[in-house]
């Protein structure tokens, strides 16, 4: 049955009048105005490319920010994903008491980010905190390191403050795991093949497009990282844990400079869109192994 156009138009017109309202005009409002000098009770001046150039060359900042940004996609990428994939691929095997262990990897998932801050505030607080009472357990001595406020561990403690919780990582790995039809890994098995040589040489290039969509899951989610980060160190000692999500806020709310936090808003757009182009053509993700 043919539908006729103007129907189909009809039909999509609200969703069409709702992405142009709700993101389509804010962003191309975001875009141009990162070309103009817009604060708080000004008016509009337009300084080209001058906010880029600013941002890139004269901002000791966002240098920073940059940095730790982009090393934090890095871990979240690598060492965050890892480690959702070993226990997938062990949670897999369906071992006693595997769902109630795939159950409570998701929980720091499904806390608000606010409720988490506070527990790592209390778990690294420096007088009665989990970590420093279990130092000073086994050492016998007093031992109240601030570890979110001091300038040696701050970044350190920031980081495990989200790497280790791949609940979301290992329930899409599983699902793709899981997937594999069982007559490929019985082939396997009866040309000899042992379990490690199935996981690696069959199951795991069977589900790289799976992992890819991890990677860009676990990437993405650290270019719009902002609520632990206020929460625990609000960028601190300095800009120790500065990211650019958190020095775009800065910018925008307290310095009241729209147009330069506006700026970063399209590095971070640029720098998503660079990185999912980028994993998709890593994992070929257009490609298919079946």
């Amino acid at each position: 049955m043919k539908v006729k156009r103007w129907k189909l138009a009809t039909f999509l017109l609200p969703c069409l009048l709702l992405f142009g309202l709700i993101y389509l005009i804010p962003l191309i409002m975001v875009i141009v105005s990162s070309f103009f000098e817009w604060k708080a009770g000004g008016v509009f001046n337009f300084v080209g490319l001058q906010n880029y150039i600013n941002a890139f060359t004269n901002d000791p900042r966002m240098a920073r920010a940059l940095i730790n940004t982009g090393i934090w996609v890095l871990l979240q990428s690598t060492v965050h994903v890892g480690i959702g994939t070993v226990i997938a691929f062990m949670l897999s095997r369906k071992l006693r008491g595997w769902k109630v262990l795939r159950t409570i990897y998701m929980i720091p998932n499904v806390v608000s980010a606010a409720a988490l801050g506070v527990i790592f505030l209390n778990v690294f607080n420096p007088k009665y905190g989990i970590i420093n009472s279990f130092v000073s357990a086994i050492t016998g001595a007093p031992f109240e390191k601030n570890w979110f406020f001091e300038q040696n561990s701050a970044f350190m403690t920031v980081t495990w403050s989200w790497l280790l919780y791949t609940g979301m990582i290992i329930i899409v790995v599983l699902a793709g795991i899981l997937a594999i039809p069982e007559d490929i890994i019985e082939a396997a098995r009866i040309d000899g093949a042992t379990e490690m040589q199935i996981n690696l040489k069959v199951r795991l290039p069977l589900i790289r497009t799976v992992l890819g969509t991890g990677v860009i899951l676990a990437a993405t989610s650290m270019l719009r990282e902002f609520e632990l980060i206020y929460l625990t160190t609000n960028g601190g000692p300095g800009d120790t844990t500065l990211n650019l999500p958190l020095y775009l806020y800065k910018t925008s709310m307290t310095d009241n400079n729209y147009g330069y936090a506006n700026m970063m808003g399209v590095v971070l757009i640029v720098a998503g869109i660079i990185a999912v182009q980028a994993i998709n053509k890593l994992f070929r993700m257009n490609e298919s192994d079946y």
